[in-house]
């Protein structure tokens, strides 16, 4: 049956109404946003944020998305990838006990050797390990010295562009071979292949093999034997740690791991050329980003907010990365630096994401369950970082009460 006239008509309008009032939920979508992320004494042209719908790809909000600020510890996100691309998840690091001469019966003529190949996670228990291993070949006596070999990284023991409090304040020297992060009981130390093959000769002690000779630093030669080994935890526990804890420590390290085992030598600047290469092939744009450290310490540090959503939908979209990536983030209200924020509303347990906090930026980006990717950087002279993470809350309670309802 025919419609009449002003049936037809009233179907035309409504079909027109359609469209204009999805554009207008969006400008309302994106104006709460936008009210969302002003802060008091938090400067609007040092803020940058971009939210990327999942779903459909498209984005949904974005100021100053191309602004370069300093991402805070928000580049552990890049060392992240890079350490799971390059590196792999399961992959483990070894701390060696290598002998550096010749066994006679139960007595060892030469030099022990403890070589470290970048475990952050290394502990008195795992010399303890080696300890008993090598008691367990049959040596009981070593007429030569306990030598620390820190060769695999390279000697400096701090990022580029960091502030002089930040060095083992904020992470422990940077060192191939160190134990109980350089922790001495009193302070961190400033030689942690020394304190290693001064624990380890310990432990030998303790294990029944005693040792004439002294610790001190060295490096075995290439004729040197393997006795003993242990294993760090697989990179995605590594990982896993330094993300939701945000450990400026174990992302140099795994940076100069990455440039070890990758690239070509135990570096922070070789680590960062595999990490570019690696963002570059992945398609994340570039353009105002500049990496010189691994945990995000460094002054000079930049990223955009659209480099970052964009590295997030990279591993999101990666079905061999994206199970990592979100173990690895803090949950709102529930886990490591985001177990104080956010305890309440629909961001809590909704959105998971990476935290960022120095004098000069504040940070959060990562995820809102399955439908919003978005990436927040403030920054200031100081930034105000109390003010500054009540509008990032505020910013994903938005989203999360969007997402819910959607």
């Amino acid at each position: 049956m025919p419609l009449r006239p002003a049936a037809a008509l009233a179907g035309i309008v409504a079909l027109l109404l359609v469209p204009a009032a999805v554009a207008r939920s969006r400008d309302a979508f994106q104006s709460e946003l936008a009210r969302a992320l002003r802060a008091p004494r938090v400067s609007p042209a040092q803020t940058g944020a971009v939210v990327l719908d999942l779903r459909t790809g498209r984005t949904v909000f974005a100021q100053n998305a191309g602004l370069a600020l300093r991402p805070a510890s928000n580049q552990k996100l890049a060392t992240t990838y890079a350490a799971l691309t390059a590196l792999g998840p399961s992959f483990r690091i070894e701390t060696d006990v290598l002998g550096d001469g010749v066994e006679s019966g139960a007595t060892w003529r030469g030099n022990l050797v403890l070589k470290g190949y970048g475990d952050p996670a290394l502990s008195d228990a795992k010399l303890v390990s080696l300890a008993r291993q090598v008691a367990a070949t049959g040596i009981e006596r070593i007429n030569g010295r306990i030598l620390g070999d820190e060769s695999w990284f390279d000697t400096r023991r701090s990022g580029v562009g960091w502030k002089a409090k930040f060095y083992l304040h904020e992470s422990p020297a940077l060192s191939a071979l160190i134990v109980n992060r350089g922790w001495t009981g009193r302070h961190e130390t400033s030689r942690p292949a020394l304190m290693a093959a001064q624990l380890f000769r310990l432990e030998l002690r303790r294990a029944g093999v005693t040792v004439s000779g002294a610790a001190a630093v060295g490096t075995a030669s290439a004729s040197a034997v393997q006795l003993a080994f242990v294993e760090s935890p697989p990179l995605s526990e590594l990982v896993q740690h330094m993300d939701v804890f945000s450990d400026n420590f174990y992302a140099e390290m795994l940076l100069k791991e990455i440039g070890a085992v990758q690239g070509s030598r135990g570096s922070a600047a070789a680590g960062l050329t595999e990490t570019r290469q690696l963002l570059t092939a992945a398609g994340v744009p570039l353009a105002g980003v500049r990496m010189v450290d691994g945990s995000g310490l460094s002054l000079l540090d930049r990223w955009t907010p659209r480099a970052l959503v964009s590295l997030l939908q990279t591993m999101w979209s990666d079905p061999d990365l994206e199970p990592y990536l979100v173990r690895a983030l803090p949950i709102a209200g529930e886990t490591g630096t985001l177990h104080y924020r956010m305890r309440t509303g629909p961001a809590r347990g909704a959105v998971r994401a990476k935290t960022g906090t120095t004098d000069n930026s504040s940070a959060l980006s990562g995820f809102v369950g399955s439908r919003y990717v978005f990436s927040i950087l403030e920054n200031g002279r100081p930034v105000r970082t109390r003010s500054a993470e009540r509008s990032q809350n505020r910013f994903a309670q938005v989203l999360a009460r969007a997402a819910a309802s959607s």
